[in-house]
């Protein structure tokens, strides 16, 4: 009975992250809650997983992410793109390989996407070469990369913290580093000599104007105002024609003043020229009612436009939703984006999908896209929150520059102190926590802005499932009924197996959710047949974070996504060849540095 009803758990699990009802994290604290009421966990043991070592050292990781971010030690790189990437697209995915993948092996790869995506759009304008040749590739190898240690991404973590539990310890920060860097090496000669015949050019070389990426000829006009508007006298709050109508008003200009957000309480007098968003045939509707005139079309060319919104102190950008955001679930009318941000949404980009109609009533989602326009001033200040990322290169004032060479010597004592074991990885990375914010790299209240909350529920959720499978057998039923499906297969095809399983689910689960569900039947399956479990459990924590084929299969392919213009298929082209490369080689050289048959552990 337990066993059925455990497995009943996990299957219920399973569709939910796979229709996404609730968010990932939101359904690992669903199935903690419901394993503690079925009794297949104690409360303690339910609510372990916050505690879990592994769930600690994430959340340490994350914050010396911020850390390094925030100081702007990346920056520091930047012109060794601009230097060495050449004019090729191989040669430029080659250099951003060869800087980016050793950062992500220790780095946080979803914070490395989010310093260098900007950098990469802008490197991409200044070599005019279309940015979809390259963003799909900087997400590759920020995964690659995170496979060469340990601490490269929470996947490994967590499996690390799953080895412990099952009795085999947990892993060094370098224990399969010989397996991350050859798949790396793997990965980035497929993404140099192939990739580039297969990427699309889906964006224009540099593309900059708005009007050309978001087809705002029919959403963005100027109207004036007539001597017989009713609008005249009023301020944009008393006409109440924003909240009436779907439209937003960008700017006013007043005898050639131009007067930016905010704008609501600015009175408007006759020959006050509004430059609105909204559909043209709503401007149409409203022309005879509110007494405006739309200016002619001439004046709305791609340069004219792009120039008038972007004039004086105003401009317009993109904004990336991230995966931590507030903001999601939520509508711009909920947040009172406009009011919050002193900014006006102008579209929404979801994949290959454009939003420019009743944007108050579209709930936010990660990986979203927003065009958004407003004062300078306005801009930086986004750059400072973690929940939003400009599509830009972040001004210099917003870093912490003089703190760069001081983060980084704090990240590499951490990295340090774990590789020779002078202490454990957990009490290493609290302890740079502790030094960044003594050294200012970090203040105090951004502590906990920087941590992916989702990740910490997500583990922390999980993490008594993986207790309920040991505890009612459910583990070693699946194990034997594997043993005995496959038990005249050598070990080497078992692993494939195991490898092949594993990148199938975590195309439509969480990595993390994978792992949890894999390791401990791959482990058992092992310890039956009398296999290595460490090569089970290498091969599982590789085939969780190998997630190329779509745009949802791992968190900085969704952060490329709509940046870069791709469609869902680009993924699938691109990504099957290397997933299929890795189903290969990753058990050949599992079974070449550590041998599958049961020897001394690696």
């Amino acid at each position: 009975m337990q066993i059925f009803l455990t497995l009943g758990v996990v299957v219920i699990a399973l569709i939910l992250f796979i229709t996404e009802v609730f968010p990932a994290d939101t359904t690992a604290i669903i199935v903690a809650i419901t394993l503690m009421l079925l009794g297949l966990v104690t409360p303690d043991e339910g609510i372990a997983g916050f505690g879990n070592s592994a769930t600690i050292t994430v959340m340490a990781m994350f914050i010396l992410s911020a850390g390094i971010t925030r100081s702007g030690a990346l920056q520091m790189v930047r012109d060794w793109l601009v230097k060495w990437g050449g004019k090729n697209a191989s040669q430029q995915i080659l250099v951003m390989g060869l800087i980016v993948g050793p950062i992500t092996a220790f780095i946080n790869n979803t914070a490395v996407v989010a310093m260098f995506l900007p950098m990469v759009e802008e490197w991409s304008k200044k070599r005019n070469i279309s940015p979809s040749k390259l963003l799909m590739p900087l997400s590759f190898v920020t995964v690659l990369g995170g496979m060469i240690t340990v601490v490269g991404t929470s996947t490994n973590i967590l499996a690390s913290g799953m080895s412990k539990k099952l009795g085999y310890g947990e892993f060094s920060l370098f224990q399969f580093s010989a397996l991350g860097i050859l798949t790396f090496i793997l990965g980035l000669a497929y993404l140099v000599i192939v990739a580039p015949r297969l990427l699309p050019n889906r964006k224009p070389p540099a593309s900059s104007l708005i009007n050309e990426d978001y087809e705002l000829e029919d959403y963005v006009s100027e109207v004036i105002i007539t001597p017989r508007s009713s609008l005249v006298g009023k301020t944009l709050r008393e006409s109440k024609i924003q909240r009436k109508f779907d439209l937003d008003v960008l700017e006013i200009i007043h005898n050639d003043t131009h007067f930016p957000q905010p704008l609501a309480d600015k009175i408007l007098s006759v020959g006050d020229i509004l430059l609105v968003r909204g559909k043209r045939q709503d401007l149409l509707n409203i022309k005879d009612e509110q007494g405006i005139e739309i200016l002619p079309d001439v004046k709305f060319g791609n340069k004219a436009l792009e120039t008038e919104m972007s004039s004086g102190e105003e401009k317009a950008a993109e904004i990336l939703i991230m995966s931590n955001s507030r903001l999601i679930g939520s509508t711009l009318k909920e947040l009172r984006f406009r009011q919050r941000y002193n900014a006006t949404v102008l579209a929404i980009r979801r994949g290959e999908e454009l939003v420019r109609e009743r944007l108050g009533k579209v709930p936010l989602k990660f990986g979203d896209v927003l065009l958004i326009q407003g004062p300078k001033q306005s801009f930086i200040g986004l750059q400072t929150t973690r929940e939003m990322l400009v599509l830009e290169e972040r001004d210099i004032e917003t870093l912490r520059q003089d703190k760069a060479w001081i983060s980084l010597v704090i990240i590499i004592g951490v990295i340090l102190l774990a590789a020779f074991d002078v202490l454990d990885i957990l009490v290493s990375s609290l302890a740079g926590v502790v030094a960044m914010i003594l050294t200012r790299c970090l203040k105090p209240g951004e502590i906990y802005g920087s941590v992916r909350w989702d990740v910490i529920f997500l583990l922390a959720g999980l993490i008594p499932l993986g207790t309920a499978m040991d505890k009612s057998g459910a583990t070693q039923w699946l194990a034997n009924n594997l043993i005995q499906l496959g038990g005249n297969l050598s070990g080497y095809w078992i692993l494939t197996f195991f490898v092949l399983i594993t990148s199938l689910l975590t195309e439509i689960l969480s990595n993390n959710a994978t792992v949890v569900l894999m390791i401990p039947i791959a482990v058992k399956v092992a310890e039956t047949l009398n296999y290595n479990p460490y090569a089970f459990m290498f091969a599982v924590t590789f085939a969780a974070s190998n997630s190329f084929m779509t745009p949802i299969g791992y968190q900085t392919n969704t952060m490329v996504y709509t940046p870069g213009g791709y469609r869902f298929l680009d993924f699938t082209r691109v990504g099957a060849p290397l997933n299929l490369l890795m189903y290969i080689f990753v058990p050949l050289i599992i079974q070449w540095l550590y041998g599958i048959q049961l020897a001394s552990h690696p």
